[in-house]
């Protein structure tokens, strides 16, 4: 467990008595650092050592509260500020946190205490703060394009530097490339190198979400909307300001959602299902899809004015059959992250299974290539993975390997992988989706429709 951060408090008070009461309180707690000032201009000059709490008394000899506190404010935002005054005053408590005030106590016999606790619930938040500041960082670093996309192909050495040119703008980016090939990987690495690393990166999966609820999960809606609206929700949209908002399979949205969806674009508001006003936002956009768009415009499936909005910075995603020994890379990479998981002993790829690996076209791209990996390292009799060992289908020779692999051969694949898990996990359709990384609706709807088994 990580130790709390220490506090630096800020005590302005001209009154020097009271001053040493509030001090020899907060001081009973060795991690808040204390330094005390007689006056506002004194407190100023010291701003530059970034104090985490300031308690200021609202009559000072060289200014009133509200006037400091603009000035600190302007300053360091993000300072907590906790007014003190003697006056009990409704209309200047209230002003006070309205510019931006974290509290408003007046003096008695008990601020002391509830200075006290004041200081300890702003604390707790920073102690969030910080946290939160750590996950991120770790998520960044996750997220490094060199680190969460494995490669040295010269496909995927393009594809690096088409992220750190996303990364350094807002442009909306459209991604394509076919199932598996990493679309929302190559998303929240452009997300976590840009300057909204720090706001939320909210997907979607418009394939996922049944029809007629794509517009409320979009945009929200209001208590009372339709039947089954027992509350207000907000959107996606909403979700992502600040940040970014990625939508999968755009392609798969109907005719009439285009067109909202091309108004909110162009209008930067949404508008909640049910509602009357706008809620502007502020979201980059980022789209993907394994259609070919230019396509679908063409047979009149997708607005041809969404797509040249949506268009932007295009980057297609390679498959992993012309990623060359890229494969081999990622095997190994994937080898070992089962293994650590799973407290096994470290299991490798014979010769023989590599060259398997780099006959096959692995038309599930990198997410058939995980999960072919993952049970062969299960099914190994001891720590090198034999030939025998790789659950392939439609092998066939480097020479002869198809440009395009069709959508049959593509989803008996996929249900034979799934299959496999299923029976690996005793039918359990939420740890197969985790372990493929797949949506459980993905599963479900494989079940419904007898392209695999729960036994």
């Amino acid at each position: 467990m990580s130790m709390p951060p220490p506090v630096t408090i800020f005590i302005v008070e001209d009154n020097a008595w009271y001053g040493e009461l509030l001090e020899y309180k907060l001081a009973q707690n060795p991690d808040y650092t204390i330094r005390r000032f007689t006056t506002a201009q004194s407190c100023l000059d010291n701003l530059g050592d970034k104090p985490d709490i300031i308690t200021l008394d609202y009559s000072l000899p060289d200014g009133k509260g509200d006037q400091v506190l603009q000035q600190i404010k302007e300053r360091l935002p993000e300072v907590a500020v906790i007014a003190i005054s003697g006056q009990e005053d409704i209309r200047t408590a209230i002003g006070m946190l309205r510019q931006g005030a974290y509290d408003y106590l007046v003096k008695d016999e008990e601020t002391a205490d509830r200075l006290w606790n004041t200081v300890g619930n702003i604390r707790k938040q920073l102690e969030l703060r910080q946290e939160n500041t750590r996950l991120r960082e770790q998520i960044g670093q996750k997220y490094d394009p060199q680190r969460a996309i494995l490669g040295e192909s010269p496909q995927v050495r393009q594809l690096y530097a088409l992220i750190e040119k996303a990364a350094r703008t807002n442009i909306t980016v459209s991604i394509s490339g076919e199932t598996g090939t990493g679309k929302e990987l190559v998303a929240k690495a452009i997300h976590y190198g840009s300057e909204r690393r720090n706001a939320a990166f909210v997907a979607v999966n418009v394939a996922a979400i049944p029809r007629e609820l794509v517009e409320s999960e979009l945009f929200g809606h209001e208590k009372g909307a339709f039947t089954g609206a027992v509350a207000r929700r907000i959107g996606r949209f909403e979700e992502a300001h600040k940040g970014t908002l990625f939508l999968d399979e755009v392609a798969e949205l109907d005719m009439s959602l285009q067109a909202k969806l091309l108004r909110v674009l162009q209008e930067r508001e949404v508008s909640r299902v049910g509602g009357s006003s706008t809620i502007p936002f502020d979201a980059r956009l980022m789209v993907a899809t394994h259609r070919d768009l230019t396509q679908e415009v063409k047979e009149g499936r997708f607005r041809e004015d969404l797509y040249y909005r949506l268009l932007g910075l295009p980057i297609a995603l390679p498959p992993l059959r012309e990623r060359g020994e890229d494969v081999l890379l990622l095997a190994d990479s994937f080898l070992r992250e089962f293994c650590t998981q799973n407290n096994m002993a470290t299991c490798t790829l014979s010769e023989a299974a590599r060259q398997k690996l780099r006959h096959y076209s692995f038309p599930g791209n990198v997410r058939e290539l995980k999960a072919v990996v993952e049970l062969a390292a299960v099914l190994a009799e001891n720590d090198q993975i034999q030939p025998q060992d790789l659950p392939l289908r439609h092998l066939q020779p480097e020479t002869a390997v198809a440009d395009t692999i069709s959508n049959e051969s593509l989803r008996s694949q996929m249900a034979a992988i799934v299959q496999r898990y299923l029976d690996a996990h005793s039918g359990n359709i939420l740890q197969v989706a985790a372990k493929l990384q797949i949506g459980k609706s993905t599963v479900y709807r494989m079940v419904q429709n007898n392209e695999v088994y729960i036994r």
